[in-house]
């Protein structure tokens, strides 16, 4: 499995939620769909929400994956030090989600590549792994011998200061 941003795992699980949160319990795909239009037709307009999650919900139904292999790659830098159009390339929208998609990526260039990378990640759960920053984890393999007794003692001077009987 390929490790992603934990940013990227992030972004993934907070649309996870966040589509859940909008078809409700039990799902109302009406209220869905209309919630989707309404981004579609902000962020082909050139407009909508600069957020990666609303901008990855409005693609997440539209889009679909060319390269796979270059989208797990590109997960692993959340802020994209190289060139967006790269991410771009490896993922289209078709029908009305063309004009959006088009629209994204001119105008967010950056966050359209961030939306669209999460999008492939919710998608895709079972491609990729996310780093453990539990204390579990960070704490493996530390046998506690970090610990320096050389700087671990107050001074003489420092606990005279505190001395109420003043040995002197």
């Amino acid at each position: 499995m390929t490790k992603v941003h934990p940013e990227f795992a992030y972004q993934s699980r907070e649309l996870g939620g966040q589509i859940d949160g909008i078809l409700g319990d039990p799902p109302n795909r009406k209220n869905y769909d209309m919630m989707v239009d309404a981004l579609v037709g902000e962020y082909t307009d050139g407009g909508g929400i600069e957020d990666v999650n609303m901008m990855s919900f409005a693609l997440v139904d539209r889009i679909s994956f060319s390269n796979p292999k270059g989208l797990l790659r590109e997960a692993a830098d959340y802020d994209g030090g190289g060139d967006p159009a790269k991410v771009f390339a490896m993922a289209s929208c078709d029908g009305e989600g063309a004009a959006m998609y088009a629209a994204m990526t001119d105008n967010h260039p950056d966050l359209a590549r961030q939306a669209i990378i999460t999008a492939f990640l919710f998608k895709n759960p079972r491609l990729w792994d996310e780093e453990d920053h539990s204390f579990d984890k960070l704490g493996e393999n530390d046998d506690g011998d970090d610990v320096d007794d050389d700087d671990s003692g107050a001074t003489d001077d420092f606990a005279q200061m505190f001395d109420q009987d003043g040995d002197q």
